[in-house]
């Protein structure tokens, strides 16, 4: 297979970048199965929970593809957790960076941001501010991110909600991670 002449970047020549780019392309272009696969991945049971994390984001997407959510916003509560796998500490922040270039703003923000809103549930047993999510009662997608937390994800941990399969979801993911990205914000 043919490689780049470079072993340092400022060495590589237009045609060693505009190789890399043509590879680059093909690569993107795969994000959405790369995605599917590793949430097909999260069927171990997060200790201590009556579900899997992938049944959790199964049945977030749902309860928005039920409500008759956008599929930008459908797309979202399928990987808002994404992140708890490789990232449990800032997992809302991994997730929202896989989909920026894809999703709008208000997205973007909600997902961002629903691992602080989502401590109103739980951080006062724990010794925390449940109210920490207050900082952010001014912003324009405050309410938005509430609602998402209340509707989508405090309440998906029910073994015996019938969601739908990731196969459902899946000409969803792939027309979102189709989209031209967005341009930054």
């Amino acid at each position: 297979m043919k490689k780049v002449s470079f072993t340092e970047m400022k060495k590589g020549t237009k045609e060693d970048y505009l190789f890399l780019d043509k590879r680059e392309k093909n690569f993107v272009s795969k994000t959405a199965d790369r995605l599917l696969k590793f949430m097909s991945g999260l069927t171990e049971t997060l200790e201590g929970y009556k579900i899997s994390r992938l049944e959790h984001s199964l049945q977030s997407a749902t309860r928005a593809y039920n409500n008759g959510e956008s599929e930008e916003m459908v797309v979202a509560a399928l990987l808002h957790d994404i992140g708890d796998e490789l990232a449990p500490m800032n997992h809302s922040e991994y997730a929202a960076a896989i989909l920026k270039p894809y999703v709008s703003e208000k997205t973007h923000w909600i997902i961002e941001k629903h691992g602080e809103f989502q401590m109103f549930y739980y951080a006062h047993h724990l010794g925390g501010d449940k109210n920490k999510r207050d900082k952010y009662k001014n912003h324009k997608y405050y309410n938005d991110t509430v609602n998402f937390c209340e509707k989508y994800d405090q309440n998906s941990f029910d073994p015996n909600y019938k969601s739908f399969p990731l196969e459902f979801f899946k000409p969803m993911v792939k027309k979102i991670f189709s989209r031209k990205p967005y341009s930054s914000f």
